[in-house]
């Protein structure tokens, strides 16, 4: 982070200079955290959109060339050459592993998949009928109370172990939450399955008959996890360094990620869009609802379609369309009117001038909804599967800001436009 560069504001009479940093890839910044000290003024950026947070070597996005890195890897590379698990050792140590260091991590992963037993019985406190991103927000804030020999975040070997089993039980917890809201038993994971693997089983096996995923199913999932394991400085991973920044342990900063996620504008992209194909019905009915889209009285909107970071097209959307083309085909869609009219709808979208001109390619969660729809999940676990795969992506970025000897805790400024000054009236003279 290069300083040679100022910028000046003048403000009141007077002029100030404020220092530029300049990243390895990326815009420049204008430092303002001397602003108020200096001039007595805030800035005002609703949603901090226009405010960088942090100093962050993980994740870069450039929207308007659809490119996503992690540590300077593609996004489309990572998810056509490696797996999850190998991004999740490039995301928490930034570089890619040896054979010997995938080895290592992959079993540790592995002998840390099981959860507590007594969490059986924390489950068991919820209503049958709970949301399962309800009962994982409960749940993984609790695993500080079953963990406590990893909730020290002074010691760097008690963050190594928090984040090792948070990446290794969050498929099961959230397999459990599934199961438990459909009425099923619980499936232990097993250590012989790779991760992908391993939590499909969890969640489609039944104690009267074995199951083996399909090695094309696996292989959807796992690019899932990858696709989503971390997206920079977003609202739920925002939420997980702020919560950080006050000290809290790291199942009560993940927990908070989690119900961060929860919100439809967030991690329910993916929901809407299976909804979105609901509501159209059949493949008959696409015209009038592309004639909709197109009017701006309209309320209607494409679901899936476009992105609020990406002004191109999303890089993520090139994997996942490839692995819903290879599911759907394994699949078969024949018999499915839903996924029928989420094919004939992306042929129209894309070769239409109205909303190529407008940039609103298909982006990665409507592909990734029709994925997980063609699997049997039902739209309720989405979100799930959402947190469990951007866990990797919370955690590097919390054990960064643990490190980051300029961290301090979080404390945003306000535009206040309330009463101002009045004496406390007693109530019978009011």
């Amino acid at each position: 982070m290069a300083d040679s560069k100022t910028a000046k504001l003048s403000f009141d009479g007077k002029e100030f200079e404020l220092p530029i940093h300049s990243p390895s890839v990326g815009p420049d910044v204008i430092d303002i955290t001397k602003l108020y000290g200096q001039a007595g003024v805030f800035t005002h950026d609703p949603g901090f959109t226009s405010t960088s947070a942090c100093e962050s070597t993980i994740t870069y996005i450039d929207g308007n060339e659809g490119i996503l890195l992690h540590r300077g890897y593609p996004i489309d590379q990572l998810a056509g050459k490696s797996h999850y698990l190998e991004v999740c050792y490039l995301m928490l140590y930034g570089e890619l592993p040896s054979a010997a260091q995938l080895e290592d991590f992959e079993n540790r992963v592995t002998n840390h998949t099981m959860v507590h037993e007594q969490m059986h019985n924390f489950f068991r406190g919820f209503r049958r009928d709970a949301h399962p991103m309800a009962t994982m927000v409960g749940v993984v804030g609790a695993m500080s109370a079953f963990y406590h020999d990893s909730t020290d975040i002074s010691d760097p070997w008690q963050r190594e172990v928090a984040s090792i089993r948070l990446i290794a039980k969050l498929p099961t917890i959230a397999a459990m939450a599934y199961k438990y809201s459909i009425g099923q038993p619980f499936v232990y994971p097993r250590n012989d399955l790779d991760y992908a693997s391993n939590f499909l089983r969890m969640c489609f096996a039944v104690p009267a008959e074995e199951y083996m995923p399909d090695p094309i199913l696996s292989r959807a999932m796992d690019r899932i996890f990858t696709l989503h394991a971390d997206h920079e400085q977003n609202a739920s991973t925002s939420t997980v360094r702020l919560a950080g920044s006050s000290g809290a342990n790291p199942f009560a900063c993940i927990a908070a990620g989690i119900a961060c996620l929860w919100g439809p504008a967030h991690g329910g992209a993916n929901q809407a869009c299976l909804e979105m194909l609901r509501e159209i019905g059949s493949v008959d009915r696409i015209p009038e609802y592309i004639a909709r889209a197109k009017d701006k009285n309209d309320p209607f909107r494409l679901m899936g379609f476009g992105h609020r970071v990406y002004k191109n097209f999303d890089p993520r959307a090139t994997v996942m369309k490839q692995s819903a083309d290879e599911v759907l085909d394994l699949l078969g869609i024949e018999n499915n009117p839903l996924l029928q009219v989420a094919k004939e709808l992306e042929t129209i979208a894309v070769n239409d001038e109205y909303f190529a001109e407008k940039k609103l390619f298909p982006n990665v969660d409507f592909y990734s909804g029709i994925i997980l729809e063609a699997m049997g999940f039902p739209t309720s676990m989405f979100t799930p599967i959402f947190a469990l795969s951007r866990t990797v992506g919370w955690i590097s970025q919390w054990k960064e800001m643990i490190a980051d000897p300029a961290g301090k805790i979080g404390r945003p400024r306000q535009l206040y436009t309330g009463a101002t000054y009045r004496d406390y009236v007693d109530i019978e003279n009011r």
